[in-house]
C-alpha cells in the first residue's frame, strides 16, 4: 500500500469516527445557537434593560472618541466616525458582547446540567429483571418438588 493510499485511509477513518462527526455537528449547532443568543440580547434583553433604566440605552452605540480626524464636521455616530477614520473606543459594543457571552454560558450550563442529570438517572435505574415465563417457573417448581425426599 502506498503512502498516499495509507494517508487517505487514515484520514477517512479519522473523519468518520464519532468524535470528529460529533465535533462538526456541535460547531454547526453552536454557530446557529449563537445567532439565537445574539437575537435574544438585541431584541429581548436590551429592550428590557432600556425599560428598567427608563430610557433608550443602546449600548451597541456607546463609544468614546479618542482622536478625531482633522477637519471632520460630519455626524457624530459610531458608524460615521469609524468610516471617517476616527480612533474610537467602542465600550458599548463590548458590553453587549459580554452580555451575549454570559447568557450563552448560562444557557449552555443549564443544558449540560440537564444532560448530566438525565445520564445519572439512566444509570441509576438498572433494567428490571425480566419476569420468568410461567412455563419455566412451573418447571422449576416441579424440579424442586422432585428433589424433596
Amino acid at each position: 500500500m502506498s503512502k498516499a493510499t495509507g494517508f487517505v485511509k487514515e484520514f477517512r477513518d479519522f473523519a468518520v469516527k464519532g468524535n470528529a462527526v460529533d465535533l462538526a455537528v456541535g460547531v454547526i449547532i453552536g454557530a446557529a445557537f449563537g445567532k439565537i443568543v445574539d437575537s435574544l440580547v438585541k431584541d429581548i434583553v436590551m429592550p428590557l434593560v432600556n425599560f428598567i433604566l427608563g430610557g433608550s440605552v443602546d449600548f451597541s452605540n456607546k463609544f468614546l472618541v479618542l482622536s478625531m480626524p482633522a477637519g471632520y464636521n460630519g455626524p457624530m455616530t459610531y458608524a460615521d466616525l469609524t468610516k471617517a477614520g476616527a480612533n474610537v473606543f467602542a465600550w458599548g459594543n463590548f458590553v453587549t458582547i459580554i452580555i451575549n457571552f454570559v447568557l450563552l454560558a448560562f444557557v449552555i450550563f443549564w443544558m449540560v446540567k440537564a444532560i448530566y442529570k438525565a445520564r445519572a438517572k439512566a444509570e441509576e435505574a438498572p433494567a428490571a429483571p425480566a419476569a420468568t415465563p410461567e412455563d419455566v417457573a412451573l418447571l422449576r417448581e416441579i424440579r424442586d418438588l422432585l428433589k424433596k425426599p
